[in-house]
């Protein structure tokens, strides 16, 4: 996905960048905010990260930037060689690979961070849970963006360039409050906080059972 993520990244001036399946069904994908700087929102998700964070997805690095400004030892993953060159000017430590590769530190991370849509990332939530149950430690968090709408659902999609395809298919999964909470459940993780704001974009900290 290198490949598409950086025309995303560029394509960003004057074109709609969005995941699209076969179906017409089509999600807009927010990459002037995800390339900025950490909001106002982001700021609600940092001040709740504990000690060490790993940050799935990392992207262009915002919210490793801010994090490492806060004093936090940070790691962003991406499968994106281009977002990790971005993370890694940004000052943040980063790598390329997925979250399915071996990681440094598993089992000892404080908290691992899945917004920006990330919990979509290999189409199937529990599989994606019950690895980062993995990476944290016995009683670590999880802190991870829901879609605001209550759906449960898996698509194969493309991501779009205005109206140029620009990546092969892929399987993206879009998971609701509930539904993720009851994911959570079932792959060793247990709800502690939820919260929502305006966009609307919803939030829900998970605690690793031990």
């Amino acid at each position: 996905m290198s490949g598409p993520y950086t025309k995303a990244m560029h394509a960003r001036a004057g074109r709609d960048v969005t995941l699209r399946d076969a179906e017409g069904w089509s999600l807009p994908l927010d990459v002037c905010r995800w390339s900025g700087r950490a909001d106002a929102v982001d700021q609600g998700v940092l001040e709740r990260c504990a000690d060490r964070v790993l940050d799935i997805g990392c992207g262009a690095g915002r919210l490793v930037e801010a994090l490492a400004r806060r004093g936090h030892a940070v790691l962003g993953i991406d499968v994106s060689p281009a977002a990790v060159i971005s993370t890694v000017c940004r000052g943040g430590a980063a790598r390329s690979g997925s979250v399915f590769d071996p990681l440094p530190r598993e089992g000892t991370w404080d908290t691992a961070l899945l917004v920006d849509g990330n919990i979509g990332i290999g189409g199937d939530p529990l599989r994606l849970l019950r690895r980062i149950r993995d990476l944290v430690r016995p009683g670590g968090l999880l802190i991870a963006e829901a879609s605001p709408a209550e759906v449960d659902e898996r698509r194969r999609v493309r991501i779009h360039c205005g109206q140029l395809a620009v990546s092969p298919v892929f399987v993206w999964a879009l998971v609701g409050p509930r539904a993720l909470i009851r994911h959570a459940r079932l792959s060793g993780w247990a709800p502690v906080e939820q919260w929502t704001v305006p966009g609307p974009r919803h939030f829900v900290v998970l605690r690793a059972r031990a």
